[in-house]
């Protein structure tokens, strides 16, 4: 009994050490910036676009490697007759026996050993700038790689930020909503009263009950709000979506600088569609290099065994060897070095019409970088102006907050007291659920239109540093 008493509780003195400390974590709020760093870090997009670079990156010193000569080793031993004829020979593509020997009068099948040994060099060592451009062209799609990778982290960035803000506006919305579900039951319950009472009409309980109905379905959809604003996040962060404790301080501060000198240009989706220019370009200048010839050095050195004799001949002397060894054995050996210079000269008629696309996809790409940095231009004037108006809303908001919140007091004790109707009551509650949902999402606002300004601008440093 001992034996087993002892991983009792030690499993449960573990389950209950692990129960707090998810509790003491799930107490934490997610800050913004932690939200930001492990999208960033888990996202399958940023991650694909990781790997597409480190491949770019893999693929220039590949390239380099180009200038290596090439250098073929061979080892080559076989078995086979050497009959010889005169005549001509044109085996264009089709594989055939290198076999070589006297003329002989008749077929015959004398066989020995033999073998071959060689090795062969080829260096294309100037290409008129050529390989250089090659190179360039990888290096310009590590460049566009790399622009890619920073435009979509920069994007998901934003999209983690503006569904951070939604999901904290909706929480903030169901929130609003169970208070104003809370104000319609308490009315509800003063309705009742007074209906059973005799001093109010029995359709006034109606009206009530109504509206306690109608409050119990906006809080419902709110609910289904937040569940969908939720989910977004949590794809975004690639993580299973949890009830997710936000930073409040959006509620109730506001930025300390909303002013950017950041130009659109430095924007890493502007970035990206100008690196899509600079390797077109270079893919342009490639094309052109690549009618050049190039120059090669290439040498051979060949060592050949043979099992016949070098007097051998079918008819007078047919002097042969089957010994392995002795077929295999270096007996002749030649060498050929030099110099050649090779330049496809139809290449030019093909190439031409390569460069003349290259040349239209550059200038499909500018006309897209022209569209984009318009549209951001635009989004820029557009985050300016919500920003002025979202901090002119927030010095209303209180006003209106206060003066509905008065107004469904007083109309609240004027229907207790019978010196009002129930439609009056209504309509004050009306005020103050607008006035408490405008409040909260206030704030909000301001800080959604600094984001949009710094997805215009580039400049993700403006929202990010005034935040936890």
């Amino acid at each position: 009994m001992r034996v087993i008493s002892v991983p009792v509780i030690t499993m449960a003195m573990l389950l209950f050490l692990f129960y707090n400390s998810v509790n003491a974590q799930s107490s934490q709020p997610l800050l913004l910036s932690d939200a930001i760093n492990s999208g960033l870090k888990n996202f399958q997009s940023i991650k694909a676009k990781r790997n597409y670079l480190e491949a770019s990156t893999a693929l220039v010193q590949n390239t380099r490697n180009e200038y290596l000569p090439n250098v073929i080793a061979s080892v080559q031993q076989d078995y086979g007759t050497i009959n010889g004829q005169y005549g001509p020979l044109g085996a264009v593509g089709i594989p055939g026996v290198a076999s070589s020997g006297p003329v002989g009068s008749a077929q015959n099948w004398n066989a020995s050993f033999g073998a071959l040994y060689f090795v062969n060099t080829n260096w294309e060592f100037f290409t008129f700038g050529r390989l250089r451009s090659k190179i360039s062209l990888a290096n310009a799609q590590v460049q566009k790689d790399s622009a890619d990778l920073m435009q979509e982290q920069f994007i998901h960035s934003v999209k983690i930020a503006s569904a951070y803000l939604n999901l904290l506006t909706t929480q903030r919305l169901v929130q609003n909503a169970q208070a104003n579900l809370d104000r319609t039951a308490f009315v509800q319950q003063a309705v009742t009263a007074r209906t059973r009472s005799g001093l109010n009409a029995g359709v006034d309980s109606s009206i009530a009950n109504a509206e306690v109905s109608r409050a119990r379905l906006v809080l419902i959809d709110a609910r289904n709000n937040e569940l969908q604003v939720r989910n977004q996040l949590a794809q975004l962060l690639n993580v299973v979506p949890v009830a997710f404790s936000l930073d409040t301080s959006f509620i109730n501060s506001v930025p300390a600088e909303v002013k950017t000198n950041a130009p659109v240009t430095q924007n890493p989706q502007v970035k990206f569609f100008q690196s899509r220019i600079n390797q077109s370009d270079v893919a342009t200048a490639y094309l052109k290099r690549s009618i050049l010839p190039g120059v090669n050095l290439f040498g051979v050195f060949q060592t050949r065994g043979s099992g016949f004799d070098y007097t051998y001949s079918p008819a007078t002397n047919p002097k042969y060897t089957h010994d392995y060894f002795e077929g295999i054995k270096p007996t002749r050996s030649n060498y050929v070095a030099g110099l050649a210079i090779a330049w496809n000269i139809t290449s030019i008629a093909k190439v031409k019409q390569q460069v003349k696309a290259q040349q239209f996809l550059t200038e499909a790409y500018k006309s897209e970088y022209d569209q984009v940095t318009t549209q951001l231009h635009d989004q820029l004037i557009l985050a300016d102006q919500r920003i002025e108006n979202s901090l002119q809303s927030l010095h209303e908001v209180p006003q209106q907050y206060k003066a509905a919140a008065d107004a469904f007091l007083q109309k609240s004790v004027l229907y207790r007291n019978g010196l009002t109707n129930i439609v009056d009551l209504q309509q004050a509650l009306f005020a103050l659920n607008r006035a408490e949902t405008d409040r909260s999402v206030a704030y909000i606002n301001v800080w959604q239109s600094l984001l949009l300004k710094a997805a215009a601008s580039g400049d993700f440093d403006l929202f990010l540093k005034q935040v936890k």
